[in-house]
């Protein structure tokens, strides 16, 4: 019996001595991996991944005119590569804040961003979506995400993930022998846009690419510009297709029948009419009951149609082009872009490959210094900004915006150059100068209510090229606007006729967000996004330190807006605009107007219809009149009574072709406002 016993124990340790210890999912990615910020063809910063054992170290830190995130990640692996430990530190952009922490424990998944705390029950592992990580993490999914059935994963804190492969490619070694075989991927899911990435064939990170920025290899940095042209040749064909499957283009005349017209010059609804569109142009306006051989007819039911909207501070990309459509917003001036990447755009719109608004374009002009923003035209003296005026007018922009690090004594020549070839001139107050100083050179428009208001508060050798130029704004409470510094100003706006482009919306969004809590402009909508774009939603953009800072930035807030209403008393042309995209942006912006500035919502709807038009001398827009464009669109409800029904549009015609957005918003993960109307072809 002991012989037997001892040999049962002999073979129960021969069964330990043969177990070896599950593979780690990151033995084959051992070791560190470098990697280079570059956006508008310049080095901004960098990625720094560190592997060993089950553990990824990160490192990210990029600056873009002034501003740019610091974190630092730190990310544990179980052996099957799904996340069991994630800590993310640092600071976003606009110098909020980061701890994010991720843990899972057994089967109980738990973590904390800046939205809060929450927590799961799971019955295997689940990839974790980080809210303010690296675009690293795009690789760790990728991995789990090839093996997995149709691709797809469902993700904490909710949603799912989804992986497609795009394209293989080539590009020469950086060693300088052979060459490195690549896979292009989209990761979709998670935002109501794909991002797109690339893997080497060892399944490592290669680069993050977008059309504005790119994440790449070091030594493989020349590469820049070809990856930029794959991310917008993706984005491109995303937004094709859905053109292809939602442009309606009629081959015979549309009538928009029983639909009520805002008049913008009469600011009041018309009686019930009937529109008719043949073409892009608007040909017929009749009885509501008229009707006509061979037409579409979509029921308007008792609606009202509104002239298409213009957001005047946009900077236009593909991936918002169509969002804004839906929203209404069928006009955009431009404030600044890769002038290149515009151009293709902007030819693609026209030609109706793209779904997009119309575009008037103003030239970004620049100086050259480590906090320089990297789009349009860089110079480094007065001559290189005025050879930039004659590029812009060769171009046939419209105008021309100057920036933050240009050198404000520049500017008297710069806006007399401008003006004798018939540009606009508008911009930000560069650093070291004030207001006073570019209204005194003949601004026709300043840009964002802070850029005027910081004159009022800064000292002369105060650096605005950084983030002072927003956090500075906490010493706005102590401001006296009836004071003469503040009165010499509002008499130079009145005197040389300038207007004010605010950009109210981004300053709510900038002062009075705050981490946890559905910033204020997004309450109509939030709950209509996919999970993590609701996330994205309930972080504040500043850092709120304590209740002091809590304080000081809401009192800001609201001299902000006294300061616009007496902008608006004495006169002074207010251009509704955002800085954050437009679509729904606008239109909170529009009712910021009314609830705060004083404007009816028909002068709000004028404002952005009819006098936008008429300040950029569009004569074909801007009104619901036959021989203008069919630019438009219907709303259900009664938006003179109340602005918040421009927020539920259920048909838009852009120069005659026609969306729905009920068919539309669920091919980006948000549920439709209101219900596509009838349609009889």
């Amino acid at each position: 019996m002991k012989l037997r016993l001892i040999l049962a124990g002999l073979i129960i340790l021969a069964g330990y001595s043969c177990k070896t210890e599950p593979t780690s999912s990151l033995a084959d990615y051992q070791g560190e991996e470098n990697y280079s910020v570059i956006m508008g063809e310049a080095k901004v910063g960098y990625l720094k991944a560190e592997t060993s054992g089950d553990t990824i170290n990160i490192d990210y830190d990029y600056k873009n005119n002034g501003r740019g995130p610091t974190m630092k990640e730190t990310i544990v692996l179980n052996a099957e590569g799904y996340p069991i430990s994630w800590e993310v530190t640092g600071n976003t952009t606009f110098g909020n804040a980061v701890d994010e922490q991720f843990s899972l424990e057994e089967n109980e998944a738990s973590w904390t961003d800046a939205t809060g705390s929450g927590n799961a029950s799971v019955d295997t592992a689940q990839l974790y979506v980080n809210q303010f990580g690296s675009p690293y993490s795009a690789v760790l999914a990728a991995r789990l995400l090839m093996d997995a059935p149709e691709n797809t994963l469902p993700v904490l804190p909710a949603g799912n993930l989804t992986l497609t492969k795009m394209e293989g490619l080539t590009l020469p070694s950086s060693t300088g022998e052979g060459e490195l075989a690549l896979t292009t991927y989209a990761l979709s899911g998670a935002e109501m846009n794909p991002s797109y990435f690339i893997m080497d064939d060892s399944d490592r990170f290669f680069a993050y690419i977008s059309p504005r920025y790119i994440v790449v290899r070091d030594g493989y940095e020349a590469e820049e510009k070809d990856l930029r042209q794959l991310a917008e040749n993706y984005s491109a064909e995303r937004y094709e297709k859905l053109q292809k499957e939602y442009a309606n283009n009629y081959d015979k005349k549309v009538r928009i029948k029983n639909v009520k017209v805002f008049d913008p010059k009469n600011l009041s609804l018309t009686e019930a009419v009937s529109v008719v569109v043949e073409g892009e142009k608007i040909t017929a306006i009749e009885a509501a009951d008229a009707t006509g051989e061979d037409e579409v007819i979509i029921e308007g039911n008792g609606g009202t149609l509104v002239p298409g909207l213009y957001e005047m501070h946009a900077h236009t990309g593909d991936n918002g082009a169509l969002l804004n459509i839906l929203a209404g917003v069928t006009s955009f001036r431009d404030m600044g872009n890769n002038n290149e990447v515009l151009s293709k755009l902007i030819e693609k719109i026209e030609s109706g490959v793209l779904a997009g608004p119309r575009v008037t374009r103003m030239g970004f002009i620049e100086g050259k210094s480590e906090y320089n923003a990297n789009n349009g035209i860089l110079v480094a003296s007065e001559e290189e900004a005025l050879a930039a005026v004659d590029k812009y007018d060769s171009l046939g922009f419209y105008g021309v915006k100057l920036y933050n690090s240009m050198n404000g004594d520049w500017a008297p020549a710069i806006v007399k150059k401008a003006h004798d070839q018939g540009l606009f001139v508008a911009g930000h107050v560069p650093a070291f100068s004030n207001a006073n100083a570019m209204l005194r050179a003949g601004f026709d428009e300043m840009t964002h209510i802070n850029q005027t208001m910081l004159g009022w508060v800064l000292q002369p050798d105060e650096d605005t090229r950084t983030l002072l130029r927003l956090t500075a704004m906490k010493r706005f409470p102590g401001l006296d606007l009836n004071s003469d510094k503040v009165q010499e100003t509002m008499d130079l706006f009145v005197a040389n006729e300038t207007a004010m482009d605010p950009t109210l919306a981004i300053h709510e969004r900038l002062m009075l967000s705050r981490n946890g809590k559905v910033t204020l402009g997004a309450l109509d909508y939030v709950d209509n996004m996919p999970p993590n774009e609701q996330r994205s939603l309930k972080v504040a953009l500043a850092q709120i330190a304590n209740d002091e800072e809590d304080k000081a930035y809401r009192e800001a807030y609201d001299k902000i807006v006294e300061t616009l209403k007496m902008m608006k008393d004495k006169g002074i042309l207010i251009v509704p605009g955002t800085d954050l995209g437009g679509a729904f942006n606008l239109h909170r912006e529009l009712e910021l107007y009314t609830e705060q500035l004083g404007y009816t919502p028909a002068e709000v709807l004028k404002l952005a219809s009819y006098d936008m038009a008429e300040y950029l001398g569009h004569d074909s827009l801007g009104s619901i009149e036959e021989g203008k464009l069919a630019d438009f669109f219907l709303v259900p409800g009664n938006p003179v009574e109340d602005i918040k029904a421009i927020k539920t549009i259920s048909m838009v015609s852009r120069g005659g072709t026609f969306y729905f957005p009920s068919e539309v918003y669920p091919a980006f993960g948000i549920t439709p406002f209101t219900e596509k109307p009838e349609v009889k072809e």
